[in-house]
């Protein structure tokens, strides 16, 4: 059988998506003699990005370190701090707060989650708050910060970490990496795109200027635009607004508070939830809203009147639909980004969904034959995962107990998705939590946000029963302790940056 490897890959739009996708392609790809291959990144210098994405998951540490990424370098480059996990506030109802930390509540007991045997414990007397027990949360609330250390499970290393970091200087660092390797860079505004009448594949991209880009493969990274996947594939776009109805965007940097939080803070408002997120040089901030609950002018006021600091801009707007291409591979064209489906940013996962869409290209990465399946695949895994971070995003709204304003009150009522349906009713039904995609959101995220929005189970597995109380008190009494103990030895999270990742003035 003879082999037709692809021999260019052609990347439309820079910004985080088009230089996430470049790293990892420039690095496995180019400079292999037995393998010749190019990569070309059109950018346009005319189109500015989105750029508002500057909270992570812990995966994102698993990407930078496939490509040999220095982590200290990479985060005095981007302005770079640490996350745990996100502070939520007023969600739910006002005046409350609880915390999504990365990380789970104790190691299982029995096979079962910790967590069922503390709601046990918490029917009876004197059992603190299920928090206690989740060790991200508690350096969190202490503003304490340390990398997991030993390689035996304990409350040292019984928690992940993400980063908060500028997203332009990060798609900078990616594309110094991607053109070091071997990428080309080219400036240029595509005008037209040349679709083969045979079979339908794009064959090339025509610039302003004239020249003309040809290639095998395509990545759509060209954002809200859709330029190729949209465009040229007429992929169709599904509109998930009736599940989650913000539409709009304000973004705004202000001067960065004193105390270096190292966590994202989300607040929930009358008409949406706003942003907060702490980098080395300034404060992010943003306020997600329905333009049908708000006015522009008020959620500017909304805004800008909760800064931490002075503002250092004008608010930045932008206006979306949320939603899912549901074939973000079609012939040579594959999707990355924005131009794949957009899900508000409520739990920081752009970047992850970009991250995930290059790990599954490799995966998949065609030959000349662009063989149907993969793309079926890659779409159906795709699908998939856009579906469950949609439910786990949609749940933030639907188990409001808020009744302050007509926003809050229609979420309540809104009908849900099935498969969210479901999952909200085995939880309140037994406490059990069901994972209908291993590669979207863990047990403990559901857990730390079906409790902490209120949801409260009506019985429990009645395998918890056959541990004795007092032994399991003891059990968690002392793992407890020995995560108190372990947080109050960690430096403030301000001073461990300041003396291992201190970026340059900005």
């Amino acid at each position: 059988m003879k082999h037709k490897p692809i021999r260019k890959i052609v990347i439309v739009g820079g910004g985080t998506a088009g230089w996430m996708a470049a790293a990892p392609l420039a690095q496995m790809l180019l400079g292999h003699e037995h393998r010749p291959c190019e990569l070309v990144v059109v950018e346009s210098p005319e189109i500015g990005t989105v750029g508002v994405g500057e909270a992570t998951l812990p995966p994102i540490r698993f990407y930078n370190e496939t490509l040999g990424i220095d982590a200290a370098d990479f985060m005095k480059k981007t302005q770079a701090t640490f996350k745990l996990g996100i502070e939520f506030r007023d969600w739910g109802r006002q005046g409350h707060r609880f915390f999504h930390g990365f990380g789970g509540f104790g190691p299982p007991i029995r096979n079962r989650s910790s967590f069922m045997y503390w709601l046990r414990l918490a029917r009876g007397a004197g059992m603190p708050p299920y928090e206690d027990w989740s060790t991200a949360t508690v350096m969190a609330r202490a503003h304490r910060f340390a990398p997991p250390a030993g390689d035996t499970a304990s409350a040292a290393n019984a928690f992940s970490f993400a980063f908060h970091f500028d997203a332009g200087l990060y798609a900078a660092y990616l594309r110094d990496y991607a053109i070091q390797r071997g990428a080309r860079h080219v400036q240029g505004t595509v005008v037209d795109v040349e679709v083969r009448p045979e079979d339908g594949f794009v064959a090339a991209l025509t610039l302003r200027d004239g020249r003309r880009v040809e290639g095998d493969l395509f990545i759509d990274c060209s954002g809200f635009r859709a330029l190729l996947i949209g465009g040229a594939m007429q992929s169709p776009y599904e509109d998930w607004s009736r599940w989650l109805p913000c539409d709009s965007a304000l973004a705004v940097p202000c001067a960065r508070q004193q105390r270096l939080a190292p966590f994202t803070t989300s607040t929930a408002r009358s008409a949406g939830w706003q942003w907060r997120i702490p980098l080395q040089h300034r404060t992010g901030n943003g306020h997600v809203y329905c333009s049908g609950h708000t006015s522009d002018e008020e959620a500017a006021r909304v805004l800008m009147g909760s800064l931490d600091g002075p503002a250092l801009d004008t608010p930045r707007q932008l206006r979306f639909t949320t939603g899912l291409r549901r074939a973000a591979w079609v012939r040579n064209v594959v999707a990355i980004g924005l131009s794949s489906g957009f899900l508000e940013p409520l739990e920081s996962t752009s970047l992850q969904l970009i991250m995930d869409g290059v790990g599954r290209l490799v995966e998949l990465m065609p030959d000349l034959d662009f063989h149907p399946g993969l793309a079926a695949e890659f779409n159906r895994r795709m699908a998939r995962q856009y579906e469950s971070i949609r439910d786990f995003i949609v749940l933030h709204y639907k188990l409001t107990q808020r009744t302050d304003s007509e926003f809050w009150r229609s979420c309540a009522s809104m009908p849900i998705p099935d498969s969210l349906a479901h999952q909200i009713e085995l939880f309140r039904e037994s406490g059990r939590v069901v994972i209908l995609d291993s590669e979207s959101f863990a047990e403990p995220s559901w857990i730390s946000m079906m409790y902490g929005l209120g949801l409260e189970p009506r019985s429990l597995d009645p395998f918890t029963e056959l541990v004795d109380e007092q032994t399991l008190r003891a059990h968690f009494m002392r793992l407890r302790q020995a995560i108190a103990g372990t947080v109050d030895a960690m430096p403030d999270h301000g001073d461990f940056i300041e003396r291992h990742v201190k970026a340059s003035p900005a």
